[in-house]
């Protein structure tokens, strides 16, 4: 069994190093390379960095729908200059560290462990998109459930019965170590394999809209929670850390564009749940492109001329 684990531990290096060399093996000749998630809010902080930075001077190249670790592969290898990351990501899924924190304990320990690799976590935006589970608030308020624990007992009361709770999840979630098997071993959620839907992230605001599944995996600040009357459950056992959004920078890249890091600090001091959600209920309810509604906000702020 240790064999097999080993193998398929090099086997997922292997993937993961062929997917960042497919990515990135053309890198940008000059200017800096801008990495990004595949998520609207994301796509958001790459677009809104990218206009600001080349309004500034910088040639931008961008990037997008990266998974985390290899995002974070890249970085630290210096085919990435520029990323948003979350501090909850970087305190459990690039150091390993499961101890539970203060948004500003998360903060100082991944810039402190980081810096020795060389990248700088800035300032953080006052910006918290954690991860939640949601429901329908009607369905909520008819089956008594407003936190993770409702949730699980619900979902153990209906086991066993012809009417099994679906809870939708996207890939990455539920194979992360701060993902759906530690959350439901907190919480005693008893899930069999065919109740776990896994979906792209985007899909799983849709699918709990339509009743597709009972409940879903959401991100706070994302603008469907609003859009379509979803209840976010109360996570009563603190199992979700705080995920501050920050940019990181490559130490040399800091060092060869002296401004680069008050650049990015302005921006990041513009940017809050209340500001993130509208923007994000722009792309994902009212479908309007990235792209118009971060030059929208960056021209409200003054961080992006007219006509730019």
């Amino acid at each position: 069994m240790k064999l097999i684990a080993s193998l398929r531990n090099r086997l997922a290096g292997i993937c993961l190093a062929i997917a960042a060399l497919t990515l990135f093996s053309a890198p940008a000749a000059a200017g800096l390379v801008l990495g990004s998630k595949n998520f609207t809010e994301q796509h958001l902080l790459s677009e809104l960095t990218a206009q600001y930075l080349r309004s500034k001077g910088y040639e931008i190249t961008q990037k997008q729908d990266l998974a985390s670790v290899i995002m974070r592969n890249a970085q630290e290898h210096g085919q990435l200059d520029l990323v948003w990351e979350y501090t909850g990501t970087g305190l459990i899924v690039h150091h390993g560290i499961q101890q539970k924190m203060s948004n500003e304990e998360a903060y100082a320990t991944v810039k402190r462990l980081d810096d020795a690799k060389g990248l700088i976590w800035l300032n953080p935006a006052a910006l918290n998109n954690t991860y939640a589970l949601a429901m329908k608030r009607s369905r909520a308020e008819a089956e008594g459930v407003r936190t993770l624990s409702d949730l699980a007992r619900v979902v153990k009361q209906r086991n066993g019965t012809d009417q099994r709770w679906q809870l939708g999840f996207d890939m990455e979630f539920a194979g992360r170590p701060d993902g759906l098997k530690p959350l439901q071993q907190l919480y005693g959620m008893e899930l069999s394999r065919p109740q776990i839907r896994q979906m792209d992230a985007g899909l799983v605001y849709n699918a709990i809209r339509d009743g597709f599944v009972d409940a879903g995996l959401v991100y706070t600040t994302d603008g469907r929670i609003i859009g379509f009357d979803l209840l976010v459950l109360q996570d009563d056992l603190n199992f979700f850390p705080p995920y501050a959004a920050v940019p990181v920078v490559r130490k040399e890249v800091l060092d060869r564009n002296p401004g680069l890091a008050d650049e990015l600090n302005r921006l990041a001091a513009v940017l809050d749940n209340d500001t993130m959600s509208a923007m994000n209920a722009e792309v994902d309810i009212r479908h309007r492109p990235v792209k118009d509604v971060a030059a929208e906000f960056l021209r409200s702020h003054q961080l992006l001329k007219e006509g730019a």
